[in-house]
């Protein structure tokens, strides 16, 4: 998942929602975010609806839907989905695509009086106002309605994270872009924990629970360097950074023989919105 460094456009790691340039950054080319991201494993989407009131199609509301990458998965599996995305050039890549977007932040998004039976967001949680975001969502779920928001998370093998720890380190001495490489797999354990606690804090759902799949997928040369510019890091890289950097990177794929294996873990937050009495 992404993690804004600390310095410069960024606050500080414990606040991402604060760096709305940065949450605003990934349309710059929506195309290549869309063709490079990753999906999430089919399981997980089944989870959420099979645990969500309701009978065959679900109302979703897709918070932070940037290119319809978690919007299509679940219209995939025959539910009705509305996008809310904060970047225009996100949300018309979508639209494009025959998507339902609106354009806003969630915080201020209005619902114009809808409900939905659940409320998910992929790779994106992050980046909204830990308090006013749950809060949100219980008022626009019907009781019962599932909250459920996920990101992927990398688990390199040791040889990976070693040689992209080392092309960064190289390049930015320190940074979490460096550090991010050698977190190990509880790197996504502080975003969890907020995330849960600002769902408990609302007082209105039922106590979070997380759910966890592990998947993997193989990387050639191209398909990663490809991917690289959308890293939520990238943007705020100096030019010379941004420029040395698919050299040296391709470089490390080279050593590891033009291609590795990356893990990646879907880790889900997700509580139900306790019925009114």
């Amino acid at each position: 998942m992404p993690t804004p460094r600390s310095g410069g456009a960024y606050p500080p790691a414990d606040s991402p929602h604060l760096a709305r340039s940065a949450a605003e950054s990934f349309g710059a080319d929506p195309e290549r975010y869309d063709r490079t991201r990753p999906r999430y494993p089919d399981a997980l989407v089944r989870r959420i609806a099979a645990g969500t009131p309701g009978s065959g199609a679900l109302d979703i509301l897709d918070v932070g839907a940037g290119t319809g990458i978690t919007t299509r998965q679940f219209a995939a599996a025959g539910h009705t989905v509305l996008g809310v995305e904060i970047d225009e050039r996100m949300a018309a890549w979508a639209r494009r695509g025959g998507l339902n977007v609106e354009t806003g932040a969630f915080e201020t998004w209005d619902p114009a009086g809808r409900t939905f039976d659940a409320v998910v967001s992929g790779q994106s949680w992050h980046w909204i106002d830990p308090a006013t975001g749950p809060a949100k969502a219980a008022g626009v779920l019907r009781p019962g309605g599932r909250l459920a928001v996920f990101w992927n998370v990398a688990l390199p093998a040791p040889e990976v994270a070693e040689a992209f720890a080392a092309v960064y380190d190289r390049l930015l001495p320190g940074s979490l872009a460096a550090r991010q490489w050698t977190a190990g797999p509880d790197a996504y354990v502080p975003v969890s924990a907020r995330t849960a606690d600002g769902i408990r804090d609302t007082g209105a759902f039922t106590e979070p629970e997380e759910w966890r799949y592990d998947w993997e997928r193989v990387y050639t040369r191209e398909e990663w360097l490809d991917q690289l510019p959308t890293s939520g890091l990238h943007s705020g890289f100096p030019p010379e950074v941004r420029e040395r950097l698919p050299e040296e990177v391709g470089a490390a794929v080279d050593a590891l023989g033009g291609s590795f294996v990356l893990r990646y873990a879907a880790v889900a937050v997700t509580a139900v919105r306790a019925r009114r009495s």
